[in-house]
């Protein structure tokens, strides 16, 4: 199997009138195939985390040399030295990173006859609308069905004539994370007739199995989270988006800002802040942090205060902007807030990301105020003839939301949410707890509290104490991955007297033997330097990059001893 790994540059798209194809693209996708699939998809790293530690893979030389570059154009095409074309394609990315402008770049490119002219025909579907299945009297469907629900100018005979000829045909499914059923490859799950009803998921691993329309070609796009329900062994191709590359990231910031003097001097800001730089691969975090530095950085020095410098303060200032420009609706933006946290945190508790207007928008109360423009700034919309859909703009929005709820919120039941986190033990509450810590000591948080009003007092003094508490049991441990764990949390307070505290007396930390990114030698670096000193920091056996040494210098001189 072909692992491929996607770079990803700004691609503007713009909506045709009579379908989803974009009407025109501009820029490129560009794909590097590992020959081997070595990953393990039993993921409990968050997505944002696992990314960032993959770009620092690829500045190994040795990893480098195992690609082998492709464009978009070619993900159906047969390598050298293969027999076959692959069949079976498999596109994966983080949330925002554009496995959906792929698709649709692959739709524009074979509506125009510019590429993947071997397929007659292209049949799109998409999971989230999938769902609604469950919801009929019958949820059964044939293949056969489903192409006609969704494309119903086709005509029985016609699309009888088209499903004979399998090689000619592409069927994408985007979205497999969205998906409420797992996906099951037990061979007596599956099969072969296009015209017999089975559930939906069936259909999906039928034709990925080959039992049904045997020849055909198949692309489904997934986030990292949902790959451990493959089969990875029936995959012929893995693609995997990544994102910006640095100089990729350094243009966009440029772009961004109308005064390019001005976009340098925000990138190297960010450059030297690891984990903002970390998050600049994806273009939806580059926005937000563009959009947050470009405010920054025109309002005069003497009236603007420091820089974001944590992801909190980040969301922070990003949600002001929004509260700021949606002034008139400031009468019930707090209510709309803590109701949007509510439905937010419900979906990062349950893993759910796309939320129903009849289920979700209405249980939490947001169906009255579905079309107002100040929801706009948080949630994006799809709708069919019978349903509307929601998605957070990114999920690391919804899981800032989530965390804020709890504070604009005194009614919020922080006692359940702190034993719910003590129990989770497969990291999807990481960045959430990261949101939830970084929130109980911002000072920029006074901003909202000039827009939306005090918040409950008692609610922050109880994570402060939590948080405290997990602190100090990680940092005295000896486990070493808790404890970096950990320092992700402290590194987004910014608050010596409680990293001080948390550390102890003794001052010493060990990380010996442990492999360390440089975003995690920025986060040691920035905890190191709140200490004001460290008697001793162990990390003897440790492998670590230029880079890594780079970052870890600006906490190293606070220490008394270094192994």
């Amino acid at each position: 199997m072909h692992r491929a790994i996607v770079y990803e540059s700004t691609i503007a798209l713009k909506d045709h009138a009579s379908s989803a194809v974009p009407h025109s693209t501009a820029g490129y996708t560009e794909l590097m195939v590992i020959k081997q699939n070595t990953r393990t998809f039993k993921e409990t790293e968050h997505e944002l985390v696992k990314t960032g530690r993959t770009h620092e893979e690829l500045k190994n030389k040795e990893t480098k040399k195992k690609c082998e570059r492709i464009w978009t154009e070619q993900i159906f095409k047969r390598s050298p030295g293969r027999e076959t074309s692959p069949h079976i394609v498999l596109v994966s990315g983080v949330a925002g990173i554009g496995k959906t402008t792929m698709i649709q770049k692959i739709m524009f490119d074979w509506s125009g006859g510019t590429q993947y002219q071997r397929f007659a025909f292209v049949f799109l579907f998409k999971f989230r609308e999938l769902n609604l299945l469950d919801n009929e009297i019958k949820p059964c469907m044939s293949l056969t069905r489903l192409i006609e629900r969704h494309y119903k100018h086709l005509s029985d005979s016609r699309l009888t004539e088209i499903l004979q000829k399998p090689e000619s045909l592409l069927l994408i499914f985007d979205g497999l994370d969205e998906y409420k059923h797992k996906l099951n490859f037990t061979d007596s799950q599956l099969c072969s007739n296009p015209d017999v009803e089975v559930p939906f998921h069936i259909l999906v691993t039928s034709l990925v199995s080959r039992t049904l329309l045997k020849g055909c070609s198949v692309l489904i796009t997934s986030r990292p989270t949902a790959l451990e329900a493959m089969d990875m062994e029936r995959i012929d191709r893995f693609v995997e988006i990544l994102g910006f590359l640095p100089e990729q990231r350094l243009t966009y910031f440029k772009k961004f800002f109308s005064d390019t003097a001005l976009g340098i001097k925000a990138f190297q800001y960010v450059e030297e802040i690891g984990i903002l730089y970390s998050m600049c691969f994806n273009p939806s975090y580059c926005w937000m942090i563009c959009s947050v530095l470009k405010s920054h950085f025109m309002t005069s020095e003497k009236e603007r205060g420091a820089a974001s410098r944590t992801v909190t303060e980040i969301f922070v200032m990003f949600l002001h902007n929004i509260l700021t420009n949606y002034r008139e609706e400031a009468k019930y933006q707090r209510e709309v807030l803590v109701r949007l946290g509510k439905m937010a945190y419900n979906g990062v508790d349950k893993n759910i990301f796309v939320f129903y207007n009849n289920f979700e928008m209405s249980t939490f109360g947001l169906q009255p105020v579905v079309s107002s423009s100040f929801l706009s700034g948080f949630l994006e919309s799809q709708s069919t003839p019978d349903h509307s859909m929601y998605t957070f703009h990114q999920v690391t929005l919804q899981e800032f939301m989530a965390a804020c709820s709890f504070y604009f919120d005194p009614s919020g039941d922080v006692e359940k949410l702190l034993k719910n986190l003590n129990l989770c033990k497969d990291g999807r509450f990481e960045i959430f707890t990261r949101f939830l810590a970084g929130l109980a000591w911002c000072p920029v948080l006074k901003a909202l509290e000039v827009i939306l009003g005090e918040f409950e007092g008692m609610t922050t003094q109880r994570i402060q104490e939590w948080v405290r508490q997990k602190a100090k049991q990680a940092l005295q441990g000896y486990k070493k991955s808790e404890t970096l764990r950990v320092c992700y949390w402290l590194c987004e307070t910014q608050n010596k007297e409680l990293i001080r505290d948390a550390i102890g007396k003794d001052l010493k930390m060990n990380f010996r033997w442990m492999t360390l990114s440089s975003v995690d030698c920025a986060v040691l670096a920035s905890v190191i330097s709140c200490c004001e000193e460290l008697k001793e920091l162990d990390l003897s056996g440790t492998p670590l990059t230029p880079e890594c040494i780079r970052r870890l210098a600006g906490g190293l001189s606070c220490c008394s001893k270094v192994w």
